[in-house]
């Protein structure tokens, strides 16, 4: 037992020294692939001390000028008694979502699907 307990100190005191000294071992890395990948390091988030723009930019695409106006043609009066469809003439540059988002709260209905049509 005597000498298990000196035996047990003598490694606490090796530990404590390598402790204070502090390890540090120094290894190749060995690479098997051809290519190297550069290694993903930690990226944090912005934190500006400023805002950039000192008033938010308006959208422009807003619901009002995404849907200008009703086509009124005899074609469209048609659709709109025969088939419950509403015609209109949209921005160019409108997409399928933006235009069912903008009748949606123009006209507080919930369209089923919207058609498009260039011309």
């Amino acid at each position: 037992m005597a000498a298990g307990k000196s035996d047990k100190a003598s490694k606490a005191k090796q530990v404590g020294k390598t402790l204070k000294k502090g390890m540090s071992v120094r290894k190749t890395r060995v690479h098997t692939k051809v290519h190297f990948y550069r290694p993903k390091t930690l990226k944090l988030d912005r934190q500006p001390k400023y805002a950039r723009k000192s008033v938010p930019h308006l959208q422009k695409m807003d619901k009002y000028r995404l849907i200008r106006y009703p086509l009124t043609t005899e074609s469209a009066m048609k659709k709109i008694e025969d088939n419950n469809t509403l015609v209109f003439i949209v921005d160019l540059t409108a997409n399928k979502r933006q235009i069912k988002a903008a009748v949606k709260e123009l006209y507080d209905i919930q369209p089923a699907k919207v058609n498009t049509l260039i011309r």
